[in-house]
């Protein structure tokens, strides 16, 4: 989906909270969108847009509408709305059930205050768990059953391609593969296929930076120019502290510019490949620990770190001290022109009132992975790597909450080093995404539960994680 028009429906997702007085205009073009998903083509919807959409919004590229449009409706089959779950001022929204997989979800619409009250932004959004009738816990098998159900609807209607582990610590609950590896053989998945991890393996790049803490090598509050010295120049490299790449706090962007559209993929395939190109783009967008900003070049970076720290290469260095030692012996960042066993193939659907055609990502994406994402991992490789890490056969356990911890002193409130953090700190983990990939590890601190999916399909992990997500929260009410 276009990156602006996901930024746009954060900026209304996220707006304050005032009540509108009724009639609702909010409420009346939301339940109109629910209207266009289950009776309108592309066609139809286009010009609805047209007619319907207002601001900044509406000057957005007819194909990032288009394209939520049809994935919303590829993905439900249609919505019915159940009720109102919030109102606020030029804002409202609906609680609707997808008739493909009856899971209820937030359709949010944002209003111009003025008449005729055209829409202004939309999207769609995990809602929190609807009390079920009775006051049981939800048993292993229960939750095994009823996920296993949810995912085969998904896969059946080639809304998932993938696989999916649940367990409690060692204990598997449900595991599974569904859909094809590589359309032009009809290979299909298995639950040990690789699957590309997008940026979840910046955890590998984390938990190697918190090795080289244990072992004496370097400290988070060393600066970056102590083993790189002029990157991404000799003043930034000062003021930039290991602590700052591993929390997204350094003021570095991203790493795939434009630079690296226009560079041969096979030109790049170690570390200083990419630092290389990366030097090229980069300059500090804000003082190192006073913002936040994601950055695939900052996790690059702490490659680079670990090398000059350990002597060793930074796929070496995962491979001996991550991979080794978890016991994940089909995980790993591969070069794509040579031969690799059993991996997917990344794609991307194309919709058209015609139908649905895909595309592959082949010539996407990076010819080899590195520390800010890209490699391979299995299923049951990142079970492997969650519970080694929650046992402390990697790192010691106090590392492991020291870096799995958000880090609002640096305005990190969400992330700390090198994970994504719940709001209440008992899950991390994180997820990686792009054209024809889509993964997730949810990692729960108190409880043991891990969840774990992948995909070779754009965007669909995100259903079956949050499916994941409320199963647990039953399990544990």
């Amino acid at each position: 989906m276009n990156i602006r028009y996901l930024f746009l429906i954060a900026i209304f997702l996220f707006a304050p909270a005032v009540f509108a007085q009724q009639p609702d205009p909010a409420e009346k073009r939301a339940r109109e969108f629910v209207t266009q998903i289950n009776n309108s083509n592309g066609t139809q919807f286009k010009e609805y847009v047209k007619a319907n959409f207002g601001g900044d919004f509406l000057n957005l590229p007819m194909s990032a509408h288009l394209n939520f449009f049809f994935s919303v409706k590829d993905a439900s089959r249609g919505l019915d709305v159940i009720d109102v779950a919030e109102r606020e001022e030029n804002r409202v929204t609906l609680r609707v059930k997808s008739r493909l997989t009856g899971e209820s979800n937030g359709l949010s619409v944002r209003v111009d205050p003025s008449p005729p009250h055209k829409i202004v932004g939309l999207g769609m959004r995990p809602l929190p768990e609807e009390e079920r009738e009775g006051s049981a816990k939800l048993s292993a098998n229960e939750i095994g059953t009823e996920l296993g159900d949810y995912i085969k609807k998904l896969a059946n209607a080639d809304v998932f391609s993938g696989s999916v582990l649940l367990a409690k610590g060692d204990k598997v609950i449900y595991k599974g593969a569904f859909g094809t590896a590589n359309k032009d053989f009809g290979s299909p998945n298995k639950i040990d296929t690789k699957f590309n991890l997008g940026s979840m393996n910046k955890m590998f790049t984390a938990i190697s930076i918190a090795k080289l803490v244990e072992t004496g090598k370097l400290t988070i509050d060393d600066p970056l120019s102590k083993f790189v010295p002029d990157f991404p120049d000799t003043d930034s490299a000062k003021k930039i502290k290991i602590k700052h790449l591993l929390s997204h706090t350094a003021g570095l962007g991203g790493y795939f510019s434009e630079n690296w559209q226009m560079t041969s993929r096979g030109s790049i395939r170690n570390v200083d490949d990419m630092m290389a190109l990366a030097k090229k783009d980069e300059k500090l967008r804000f003082e190192p620990g006073t913002n936040w900003q994601y950055s695939n070049t900052g996790m690059l970076v702490l490659g680079k770190v670990i090398e000059v720290a350990s002597g060793s290469s930074y796929f070496k260095f995962v491979d001996e001290n991550i991979l080794a030692p978890a016991g994940m012996k089909n995980t790993g960042c591969f070069e794509l022109d040579k031969v690799n066993k059993n991996l997917a193939v990344g794609y991307d659907k194309v919709f058209t009132d015609d139908g649905v055609t895909f595309r592959n990502n082949i010539f996407l994406h990076v010819m080899r992975g590195g520390p800010q994402g890209g490699c391979y991992s299995t299923a049951e490789d990142l079970h492997r790597f969650a519970t080694a890490l929650l046992a402390g056969k990697i790192v010691g356990k106090g590392l492991v909450r020291e870096f799995t911890t958000a880090k609002p002193d640096i305005f990190a409130s969400a992330y700390g080093f090198g994970f994504i953090v719940s709001e209440d700190g008992n899950r991390f983990g994180h997820g990686g995404g792009f054209t024809g990939i889509s993964a997730n590890l949810d990692i729960f601190r108190d409880s043991g539960w891990i969840a774990i999916v992948m995909s070779n399909y754009s965007g669909a992990s995100q259903p079956v994680s949050s499916k994941m997500r409320r199963l647990i929260a039953l399990a544990e009410r």
